[in-house]
């Protein structure tokens, strides 16, 4: 004999229990964002690489003026001249 589904058990618990919606909704939400910022981090931070045999050392393609933080308060990344040497 088969049991019920486990979505028909979830929407009958979300029937009797309707406070549980909220918080069902922002733990979705939390883990959600989460897994984006940790796929922002792993595909376009300059630590990470992926690819040792093409690109050994990614962080030294970066230009001067590629913004590579999440938020930058007061820096512009636009006027920044290049004050180190190419190798």
């Amino acid at each position: 004999m088969k049991g019920p589904l486990l979505g028909a058990m979830f929407s009958r618990h979300i029937k009797r229990h309707p406070g549980l919606v909220p918080l069902i909704g922002f733990i979705s939400v939390g883990l959600g964002s989460a897994v984006l910022y940790l796929l922002r981090l792993a595909l376009y931070s300059p630590d990470v690489s992926w690819d040792r045999k093409n690109n050994p050392e990614p962080w030294n393609k970066l230009g001067p003026t590629d913004q590579y933080k999440f938020m930058a308060v007061s820096t512009d990344y636009k006027s920044l001249k290049k004050d180190r040497p190419s190798f």
